[in-house]
């Protein structure tokens, strides 16, 4: 080949060999924009985390507030007239303590007026003694006074007692609630308490809890009330009522509360109820998915790529279920979307409230 032929081909071959450099150029630029276009297309999915702590809190709940014990104090007397009142809304008395009296004017002069009726027939009878059977006097005129001795004698003893509930006295020391009475207010011996008492000045919160978180609720557990004041209050189970309302499927809880003057019967109270018991591995409820083979989770890995894990769950509580087999503590979860994820899916990891406070 001549000189001239090489350089006309060397010419032909040059542009052949820019295209096809070009070309492969032009293809390794496309390979970076793929990725951004998957990562486009990836589900938004909002994921919490697998933790290691105590089933059980998290659980809330509303209630009033109310006394633990109320007693009902009234006069069980008629007739009489209130002459005077010791003891008002919002004071603390003792047991046996003075609440009110009444006029018992007219009583005494009754009692001093069975009282001599008693000692005549008394002394009646006292004259009759050892004449059975002799004859001076009939049995039956002797029984009569006898029996006339003790009718008077029980007479005086109901009068003696009536005077001694003139005095109406607090049955339990505590808190007065409620009166009912007024000075110069006719006794009339009806069911309308004239005072009531909260026992020691107690106060709990009667708590209506959901059926399903009844379960994750125990005796003497701590629980966190908030008043519409904004002010908090700790306090603990107390009791938990054996039965459901059939009508709206709650159960009423007792949480037991320190004295304060800002507790008041009828007033509402909110409560949050804490976790107890030992540390466990659990997930969020909102995390599980249900098959009909089973349960799985949803997890995410590093690359926020979704992979499914069976699990096998036990105790419940507070939102939380127990992972008896399953990933360990740390492991991201897919919550509330995971059905509408599959696995190997690429996703978009959004923080749930959880993975928020934490």
């Amino acid at each position: 080949m001549t000189t001239r032929t090489k350089l006309a081909a060397a010419l032909l071959i040059a542009p052949l060999l820019v295209t096809a450099v070009g070309l492969t150029a032009c293809g390794k630029k496309d390979k970076p924009a793929a990725q951004p276009a998957a990562a486009s297309q990836a589900r938004k999915v909002s994921v919490g985390a697998v933790e290691t702590r105590p089933l059980g809190g998290g659980v809330e709940a509303s209630g009033l507030l109310v006394s633990r014990e109320e007693a009902a104090v009234g006069s069980e007397l008629s007739g009489y007239r209130v002459a005077r009142l010791y003891a008002d809304e919002g004071d603390y008395v003792r047991a046996g303590q003075p609440l009110a009296q009444l006029d018992d004017t007219l009583l005494r002069a009754q009692i001093d007026q069975q009282a001599a009726v008693t000692a005549q027939a008394e002394a009646e009878a006292r004259r009759v003694a050892g004449l059975d059977g002799q004859g001076v006097l009939s049995q039956e005129q002797i029984e009569t006074r006898r029996y006339t001795a003790k009718a008077q004698e029980a007479a005086l003893k109901e009068l003696r007692t009536r005077a001694a509930r003139m005095t109406i006295t607090a049955p339990v020391g505590g808190l007065v609630l409620q009166r009912g009475v007024q000075p110069g207010q006719i006794a009339g011996g009806g069911t309308t308490p004239w005072f009531s008492i909260a026992r020691d000045g107690l106060v709990e919160l009667d708590a209506e809890v959901n059926e399903a978180d009844l379960a994750g609720v125990r005796v003497g557990q701590p629980v966190e009330v908030t008043l519409p004041g904004g002010q908090s209050v700790s306090g603990t189970v107390r009791l938990i009522s054996p039965r459901v309302d059939s009508a709206n499927r709650l159960g009423r809880v007792r949480v037991r509360l320190p004295v304060r003057p800002d507790l008041r019967p009828g007033g509402f109270g909110r409560a949050v109820f804490s976790a107890t018991g030992a540390p466990v591995t659990a997930v969020p409820e909102a995390a599980i998915r249900y098959e009909a083979d089973g349960l799985y989770l949803m997890t995410v890995d590093s690359g926020d790529r979704a992979h499914q894990v069976a699990v096998k769950v036990g105790r419940k509580g507070g939102g939380w279920a127990q992972l008896v087999q399953g990933p360990p503590a740390g492991t991201r979860v897919v919550l509330g979307g995971a059905s509408f994820v599959t696995d190997g899916d690429l996703v978009r990891p959004t923080a749930s409230s959880q993975m928020a406070a934490r």
